[in-house]
């Protein structure tokens, strides 16, 4: 019984800073939405403004990993192939996709579309490892789902076609593949792992170079303004806005929810991810002043329901069993997330 408390007490005190970091991503890249949108005012092409945001991004985080994670470059280097799919899918993929989604649908619908990202992470944890999620689970992603409907107010003057459907689903795979990518970072037991920081910081210079590929080639259309934008009520230089989603929504996002899915299950870090949509409206109400409907005030109560009802069904499965096929080594210390590997560094 003893052994069993001393077990128990490291995996919460884990499972409880994968959370801080899970959701203190959801916060950074919830503020995305209202800066990008002061820049699109201002005549800012959407992919533009993606342009600058994963570029400075990148710029950050490069700069942040030569100081704390020496060799870095060498690391990235050692791991091209998952450096690239995570450029290319996760992060310049979603946003290819998503906006085109958003180009044939209403943006809630988009959204919703891109949000149920979740339900292909249980999916795929369940046919890889063979085991079926709980009924409190499977019942919790639901309910997150059915809150998030609510959230975006996708019934209201909802446009939708196959085409961008299509785009959306493409957005949500791309998604999904953000958390399952993200959750074998930094917690390898040998020295063929790469760290979250060299993920996201090789991964971001990756997708800003596909991005901005996409745009010099006419795929995407590129378009820069240098007029002055309005953030919380007041004009601003566009640079205030660019530093914003660089710093904020792009380095502090992706570097937290890497070491944040890293220390969670991939399936329930997707879950918390949508919380993301609720501080997107939040950054919305206080940075653009949109109002908040009772609605979206429900919608976000349900999400918070759906997030219990899953950990609910994570807890009885974790008595169930020791391990989990899904989740990081119980070992791991998030120290691990910023130590350098002791070869080739």
């Amino acid at each position: 019984m003893a052994v069993t408390a001393s077990r128990a007490r490291p995996a919460a005190d884990h499972f409880r800073l994968g959370l801080m970091l899970a959701i203190g991503s959801a916060v950074a890249f919830g503020s995305s939405g209202p800066f990008a949108k002061s820049l699109m005012t201002a005549g800012w092409s959407p992919t533009a403004a993606v342009v600058a945001r994963l570029a400075s991004g990148a710029l950050v985080m490069a700069i942040f990993a030569t100081v704390v994670r020496r060799g870095w470059v060498h690391e990235a280097l050692r791991h091209p192939a998952t450096v690239l799919a995570y450029g290319v899918v996760p992060i310049a993929g979603a946003q290819l996709f998503y906006y085109n989604a958003v180009a044939h649908l209403s943006v809630g619908v988009a959204l919703l579309l891109e949000y149920t990202a979740p339900i292909i992470v249980v999916a795929w944890v369940w046919a890889t490892t063979r085991r079926r999620p709980t009924t409190l689970t499977l019942a919790g992603v639901g309910l997150a789902i059915a809150g998030i409907m609510l959230v975006l107010d996708v019934f209201s003057g909802a446009h939708i076609n196959l085409v961008g459907v299509g785009w959306g689903l493409a957005a949500a795979l791309c998604a999904a593949g953000y958390f399952l990518m993200s959750a074998n970072a930094g917690f390898t037991a040998d020295d063929d792992g790469i760290s979250p920081v060299t993920l996201a910081a090789a991964g971001l210079i990756v997708g800003s170079g596909a991005v901005t590929l996409l745009g010099l080639t006419g795929v995407m259309p590129l378009r820069f303004s240098a007029a002055d934008t309005v953030v919380a009520g007041h004009t601003t230089s566009w640079v205030v806005p660019v530093v914003a989603l660089g710093v904020v929504a792009t380095a502090v996002a992706y570097t937290l929810g890497i070491m944040g899915i890293a220390c969670l299950r991939p399936r329930f870090a997707s879950l918390v991810g949508l919380s993301e949509v609720m501080f997107a409206v939040l950054a919305a109400w206080i940075l653009l002043g949109e109002s908040i409907t009772p609605m979206q005030a429900l919608g976000g109560a349900i999400v918070l329901a759906g997030l219990a009802l899953a950990r609910a069904g994570d807890r009885s499965e974790a008595v169930a069993e020791a391990t989990w096929p899904d989740g990081p080594p119980e070992e791991s210390k998030a120290g691990d997330l910023l130590a350098p590997r002791a070869r080739g560094m």
